[in-house]
């Protein structure tokens, strides 16, 4: 079984040619770039210990 899961995202346009413009200058894929967004931001996000 794959380890990956797949998700269906819908972006706002703006977004969407921010994020490829920051890949291509990274020389990642968009996939590859949003993976790594998304870990660098909750490797630092500080943990809500509060219950909503």
């Amino acid at each position: 079984m794959d380890a990956d899961k797949r998700i269906s995202l819908r972006l706002p346009a703006d977004l969407h040619k921010r994020l490829v413009e920051q890949a291509r200058r990274d020389r990642r894929s968009l996939n590859s770039e949003i993976i790594h967004l998304l870990e660098a931001a909750t490797a630092s996000a500080p943990r809500d210990t509060e219950s909503p």
